[in-house]
């Protein structure tokens, strides 16, 4: 397997760079171009995905007791595809069988092979963006983005992470103490990356592939077997994802258990008996603050890492391009139909409102642009459907009813293109209703919260991160002090803070290899993507040492 880290040393190295400069790169190009991908990608991704339909999805030697599968499409379709289906004891047995090999190997090896897993899986982006727009009900172009390319970064930035952590400390060193006049003490010591142990990933259905890229192959790159738990309703990415793995491995000569997939439904959940699985060791997980807190309780010694929910918060105090800003934020409210866990939602303006270029502008004034802009962002029917995309789940559909009787509705929600769709809903809200807006309201729901000044809808913002979890927060602002008290109090809160965001640049916007996606340190996750924190944890060093003549 040499040869595969020599195949992929160059593209190794500048992904090691990219970490260390932040700036933009990405190996995996997020246009879905013929140029790029090839004149026939897009057809023959269509094509294998079509051919999928209806059909068992072959996992060559994966164990297998049953088979499920009850994936309905957001648009309509239902897909008909089976996944093989395993106890959970089978799924851990057959990870730690296949975990030796797998652990035993050099850390260049490793990072090879699950390099050359991520070119593969690049070169059938057009295939994953069918299967991720037809489980999560984003529209095309952002299903090819954020299942492929996207995607990938985040994976490759992790295997870089892991890479950078595991290569830190030499292998081997000499330690010589000296003794006087006596001769010195002189030892050969060996060092080694001992993997943890089992890992499971739970993925979500929104983004199945965003979310599980990082923690899958930061634990593989450390050597560690991993279970793949899909969502019940997208399992198709995942399974694309594991298939391209196993016989990758397979190839290299390795078990194909060293990845597995936990596929199951929702009449018959295995997730709560891996969690609780003794053998596992590693846990990361996507999705609500209850079920994250009872898998935190329930998880035994495993390490967890996850990505929860939180209230993501625009502040505005002022604006020198108010047309800017309202396209901006119109862009960020209906993108996905707000289904993204970096979308706003509580957008607080002063209710004696702000001042903007063309002069003053009321609260109302405010609201109205940003609701003026969503109409005029999606008046035209195909541009409103691939912006929008479909709604994941049908309790988000329920959702958007509850909240319209939470205040007085600005905006309603309404269908836009062909299967379950919404548009954004905005209700207007004072700041003591914190009943309202202090809970996430998972989908395209908005509330425009009435403050008194700016300092206080900064203050009101920040308390909410802190206490009930973020991931982004917005500011749009003209007084440079006040930005900075902002910055302040969003840092230590540990929302990612953007400023004055306008064209084609947005708060829900997370770039690998630059942005640490969470921070960690407040109720929407407890880990960062990806931070060293995120991979040094899947790994531990052991070392042998012994006398050496001086």
């Amino acid at each position: 397997m040499q040869d595969l880290f020599d195949r992929h040393k160059e593209l190794l190295d500048r992904a090691v760079a990219a970490l260390r400069d932040r700036g933009f790169w990405t190996p995996f190009p997020e246009i879905p171009s013929g140029k790029i991908y090839g004149e026939t990608a897009r057809a023959d991704g269509l094509a294998a995905y079509d051919a999928r339909i209806g059909q068992p999805f072959v996992l060559t030697d994966h164990p297998e007791s049953s088979r499920v599968g009850g994936e309905v499409s957001p648009f309509g379709p239902t897909l008909g595809i089976t996944y093989p289906a395993a106890t959970p004891d089978a799924l851990v047995a057959a990870a730690e069988a296949a975990g030796e090999a797998w652990g035993g190997l050099s850390p260049e090896a490793r990072v090879g092979l699950l390099i050359e897993a991520l070119t593969r899986l690049n070169a059938m982006s057009f295939e994953m963006g069918n299967a991720v727009m037809h489980t999560t009900g984003q529209a095309f172009p952002m299903a090819f983005q954020a299942g492929g390319p996207h995607a990938q970064d985040r994976g490759l930035e992790a295997v870089a992470v892991a890479w950078t952590e595991m290569t830190r400390a030499p292998a081997r060193a000499i330690w010589e103490k000296p003794q006087g006049k006596a001769a010195p003490i002189v030892l050969e010591k060996h060092w080694r990356v001992v993997p943890r142990g089992v890992a499971l990933v739970i993925g979500c259905q929104t983004f199945p592939t965003w979310n599980t890229y990082p923690g899958l192959f930061a634990s593989l790159a450390a050597g560690n077997p991993v279970i793949v738990k899909p969502h019940p309703g997208a399992t198709l990415p995942l399974a694309l994802t594991v298939a391209v793995l196993r016989d990758l491995l397979a190839e290299a000569g390795l078990p194909r258990d060293v990845v597995l997939l936990a596929a199951d439904s929702a009449e018959a959940p295995l997730t709560a008996e891996l969690v609780r699985h003794p053998s596992v060791a590693l846990i990361d997980y996507t999705g609500s603050n209850a079920f994250g807190s009872w898998v935190r309780d329930n998880a035994g010694t495993a390490q967890v890492y996850t990505e929860e929910a939180g209230v993501n918060s625009i502040v505005i105090a002022g604006t020198d391009d108010f047309d800017g800003m309202c396209a901006n934020v119109a862009f960020s409210l209906a993108l996905y139909s707000g289904q993204m866990c970096t979308a706003p939602q509580d957008i607080f303006v002063p209710r004696g409102g702000i001042g903007t270029e063309s002069g003053p502008k009321t609260f109302d004034e405010v609201v109205d642009g940003i609701a003026g802009a969503i109409d005029s962002l999606l008046a035209d029917p195909a541009r409103a459907a691939g912006i929008c995309g479909a709604i994941a789940n049908p309790a988000t559909l329920e959702r958007i009813e509850a909240a319209r009787g939470l205040g007085r509705v600005v905006r309603d929600s309404a269908p836009v293109g062909e299967g379950r769709t919404a548009s954004p809903l905005i209700v207007a809200v004072d700041s003591a209703d914190e009943s309202a807006y202090g809970e996430e309201r998972f989908g395209p729901i908005a509330f425009a919260v009435a403050v008194d000044d700016a300092d206080h809808g900064i203050a009101l913002a920040a308390d909410l991160a802190r206490r009930k979890g973020a991931i982004t927060a917005a500011l749009y602002d003209t007084d440079e002090a006040r930005i900075l008290r902002a910055a302040d109090a969003f840092a230590r809160t540990g929302a990612n803070l953007s400023v004055n965001l306008t064209g084609n640049i947005f708060v829900n916007q997370s770039a690998a290899f630059s942005d640490f996606h969470v921070t960690g340190i407040n109720p929407a996750g407890n880990a960062s993507l990806t931070d060293t924190a995120f991979v040094s944890g899947r790994f531990a060093r052991a070392m042998w040492r012994r006398p050496v003549a001086a």
